[in-house]
């Protein structure tokens, strides 16, 4: 049986050891080649045809910003995975790095005991995100899928069991994952500074990446966009993200809804979950709720969609073509819990129509 071709691009001579032995550790997994910059990476692709590269960010000759930019010219399809630090440089150059046609990332192991710990951490990290970006692997695991009696993912699927009334909606909850911080841009550039209700969003990202990424929003869209924080006021048209490691949820506060954050166990094995923030805003906005299902890898969001749908709210799904991963809006839509499955380039405009409906002034309601 063909295995995933992995080709790591690090200048340390211990990085690539250690990749290369979390990485072989998988059956279903072989490291066709290293490279200690991206210099050399490139002249390598050719001849090793990798079905997937992960690189590093500071390298000598070329660093990982330089090697992206070139890669893409030469292959524009080529899953690349960064491996980053778990700082503030690290957050900006990871998310340059997306900006600029990485795929994914995963961050270095720190504050690690052992290097058994530092393998077991990349193993956790790395091998899944590496078969969920490699799309002959995803079509053959599709195949031997775990919806029983659903169709394969490239199907013409059913957009939702039946249609619904459309309510007002006074709240939009938002999770991404793998793929999110570019598809977060394209919805939000597009939304009106006069936009009616809060956006709340759950990307998968660790802390310190969370505060760049709503920074990084907050200078290209008309809306303002912050890390959420305990006890901040949801108002009508804020963008707020959760911050990494913290769940995000609503609590009123009389007549007023604020932000809660907790560190309680990770769902789906996420912190912050997707599922934890829509239930939270299906408790406190029951049908006047819209979930959007965005690019991701998993089921995150799946079960909090169901309980929003259940209290009578509405659910958007990024569609396959437009995903880079596949794998949470995939799970919604298979589900019959989604009212619309929308390309990217959609997604912006149907939220605005659907906050209109019912919606006179600009005001934050409860339900």
């Amino acid at each position: 049986m063909r295995k995933i071709r992995v080709l790591i691009v690090d200048d340390s001579t211990v990085i690539r050891r250690l990749l290369s032995s979390a990485l072989v550790s998988d059956p279903e997994i072989e490291v066709v080649g290293t490279a200690p910059n991206g210099k050399i990476a490139i002249a390598k692709l050719l001849q090793l045809t990798p079905d997937i590269v992960t690189l590093d960010i500071e390298m000598p000759e070329m660093d990982g910003l330089a090697t992206i930019l070139e890669l893409r010219k030469l292959y524009p399809t080529l899953p690349v995975i960064m491996f980053s630090t778990l700082t503030q440089r690290g957050a900006e150059a990871t998310l340059d790095a997306l900006a600029n046609g990485a795929n994914d990332y995963v961050t270095k192991p720190a504050n690690v005991g052992s290097v058994n710990e530092a393998m077991q951490s990349v193993r956790e990290q790395l091998i899944p995100k590496i078969k969920s970006l490699c799309k002959w692997y995803n079509d053959k695991a599709q195949v031997t899928s775990t919806f029983p009696g659903k169709p394969r993912a490239n199907s013409q699927l059913p957009v939702s069991r039946s249609p619904r009334a459309k309510n007002r909606i006074d709240v939009v909850a938002i999770g991404s994952s793998t793929g999110g911080p570019n598809a977060l841009t394209a919805v939000l550039k597009e939304l009106p500074q006069s936009f009616p209700v809060p956006i709340l969003i759950v990307q998968h990202m660790p802390p310190v990446f969370t505060k760049h990424l709503a920074n990084r929003l907050n200078q290209n869209c008309a809306l303002e966009v912050v890390e959420a924080s305990p006890g901040l006021v949801i108002q009508s048209g804020m963008v707020a993200i959760a911050p990494g490691d913290y769940h995000m949820l609503i609590h009123s506060d009389g007549a007023r809804l604020r932000m809660q954050l907790n560190q309680m166990p990770p769902e789906n094995s996420c912190r912050p979950a997707v599922d934890v923030l829509f239930r939270s805003v299906a408790e406190n906005f029951g049908a006047n709720a819209l979930a959007v299902v965005l690019t991701g890898m998993g089921r995150d969001g799946k079960l909090g969609a169901e309980m929003i749908r259940d209290a009578g709210g509405r659910i958007f799904a990024q569609d396959e073509a437009t995903s880079v991963v596949w794998g949470m809006p995939r799970a919604v839509v298979q589900s019959g819990l989604a009212d619309e499955v929308l390309p990217l380039s959609q997604v912006a405009d149907e939220i605005t129509t659907a906050t209109t409906i019912g919606r006179t002034t600009r005001m934050l309601t409860k339900a």
